[in-house]
């Protein structure tokens, strides 16, 4: 039985306005990018912001060491494209140094088989190449109007304040307490005397903060030196020699090689209007397939029904044992949210859609001492068995369950996207179906209940659905019914954006304390 209030409403407000938009999981960064959008940038300009300055306020989720994928709308050209910077295995990387263990267990959020000393989750020997200063770095040559160095300046100035710890940042570092306890340069940043979880104090009074100055530093360079450096100038010597140090493969010619990549988006057409997916190793292609199979399923009346999420309960299962069998990324039933996602719409139409990560939380649990980065543990993406789809190998690109899309309908536009893992695509076809099968609005479509069927043996089901709903999709698949809190969350988290004949909007998850959109000033020309 459940401990939580039946009568309890969560609700976030949604708020018309002419002006640019950006929602992400961090409302600070939320206005770092919306204050680049006032100052007159571009869509990819608040997102280069944006991405910088919610690695510093949310630094377990994503940063500089991690990597994603962003979907870009340009309304001049009426073309959406997929940008890629996801992270690869080093080429030095040898899988004879992650034997598996021989207990037949699985670790963290792959079902893989574990790894002795857990070599591919924890430690400099699980970090992989990062890409997303290069995603950003190429976005911005692209795309961008601002300085590259002003897009930064919100991020350097968090990193000075420092992270407030509160409640909410309080217990996600307790939540790993352990595993950074095993770096001492991790355990330095987020605990006290080394071992326990810095936490705030019970009082509206009492303050604490991370001390990021090193981090700071870090960025203040990047901004001024550009974002090569980090691929071939003092902070790559200085992330290389890092990590090595404590165990890593990570070299400069890996660094040196690392090149994002513009991809023409997928575009296809669902039921009389258009979405655009991520190519490439992402759940882009998962999508399309899952809403092939729902447009072949029902014609949409009404409101959601019985039908409708039953046809997504169907076409979830099926698409996830393809990706399974064929893609190789399996995650685990109980995965914890660790990417970031944002989404921005600017005041001409322009959209940009990002999910960021360094994949664990807290990524490798390794902090680079010479950066203040914490670094990704992308190794864990591959399958440590050899001879599967997607195991591990040298100079070798990580399979992502990112997947930031952009929808089109009766005048409509959205860029949507999630973090959540596996628990990520569930969530886009769920909120996409809302907006195109039923024509909900963005505040309509978040609030909507949500099931989520990612590839495990049960689906799990908001419990505020109707009881007809509830019992149909037992008919269908085993399922579960939960509540969503704010911890764990039992689906995944996503952020978005809408523009509707000049009007835009933006809503994030309803259960994240952090999560907002905000809006530049309409005062702004």
């Amino acid at each position: 039985m459940s401990n939580f209030s039946t009568t309890q409403m969560v609700r976030k407000q949604v708020i018309p306005t002419r002006g640019g938009i950006v929602a992400s999981q961090h409302r600070r960064a939320a206005e770092a990018g919306a204050a680049i959008l006032e100052a007159g940038g571009d869509a990819i300009d608040a997102a280069v912001a944006t991405s910088f300055a919610v690695g510093v306020v949310e630094p377990w989720m994503s940063g500089p060491a991690g990597g994603g994928c962003m979907m870009i709308w340009r309304e001049a050209e009426q073309k959406a494209h997929t940008l890629f910077f996801g992270m690869r295995s080093p080429k030095a990387l040898d899988p004879a140094d992650y034997p598996l263990d021989g207990s037949g267990q699985f670790s963290d959020l792959f079902p893989w088989l574990s790894v002795k000393n857990d070599r591919n989750v924890q430690g400099a020997t699980a970090i992989a190449v990062p890409g997303t200063v290069a995603g950003m770095e190429l976005a911005h040559r692209l795309f961008g109007r601002m300085d590259w160095k002003d897009l930064l300046t919100p991020a350097v100035d968090l990193a000075r304040e420092g992270l407030l710890v509160d409640w909410y940042a309080a217990l996600l570092i307790a939540s790993s307490t352990r595993a950074l306890a095993k770096d001492p340069d991790a355990a330095s940043l987020f605990l006290e005397g080394g071992q326990w979880p810095t936490i705030t104090g019970w009082t509206a009074l009492a303050e604490k903060r991370l001390d990021q100055s090193r981090l700071a530093e870090t960025l203040q360079w990047l901004a001024r030196e550009g974002a090569r450096d980090f691929y071939e100038g003092d902070i790559a010597r200085a992330l290389v020699s890092d990590v090595r140090a404590k165990g890593g493969s990570l070299s400069l010619a890996d660094l040196a090689a690392y090149k994002a990549e513009l991809r023409e988006a997928i575009t296809v057409p669902y039921r009389g209007g258009i979405v655009h997916a991520s190519k490439g190793l992402t759940a882009g292609p998962n999508l399309v397939e899952c809403l092939g199979m729902m447009e072949a399923a029902f014609e949409p009346a009404g409101a959601p029904d019985a039908t409708s999420y039953g046809a997504m309960v169907e076409a979830l299962g099926t698409t996830y044992r393809s990706r399974l069998e064929h893609m190789g990324d399996r995650d685990a039933p109980h995965a914890p949210s660790c990417t970031t996602h944002f989404s921005v719409v600017d005041r001409q139409g322009n959209m940009v859609a990002v999910t960021q990560t360094l994949l664990s939380i807290f990524g490798s649990r390794v902090v680079s001492p010479a950066t203040g980065f914490l670094m990704n543990n992308g190794i864990m993406w591959f399958d440590p068995e050899p001879g599967k789809p997607n195991s591990l190998a040298p100079d070798k690109g990580c399979l992502m369950n990112v997947c930031p899309t952009i929808g089109e309908m009766n005048g409509k536009r959205f860029a949507i996207g999630a973090s959540g893992g596996r628990k990520i695509l569930p969530a886009i076809l769920n909120l996409t179906s809302f907006m195109m099968d039923f024509g909900m609005d963005l505040e309509g479509a978040f609030h909507q209940p949500r099931v989520d069927n990612s590839g495990g043996e049960t689906a799990v089901v908001d419990e505020d659905l109707a009881p007809d709903i509830l019992a149909s999709l037992q008919d269908i698949h085993p399922a579960v019914t939960t509540k969503r809190t704010v911890y764990p969350y039992a689906f995944a988290c996503p952020a978005g954006v809408m523009r509707d004949n000049g009007l835009n909007t933006g809503c994030t998850e309803i259960m994240s304390p952090w999560g907002d959109a905000v809006a530049e000033k309409e005062t702004k020309n």
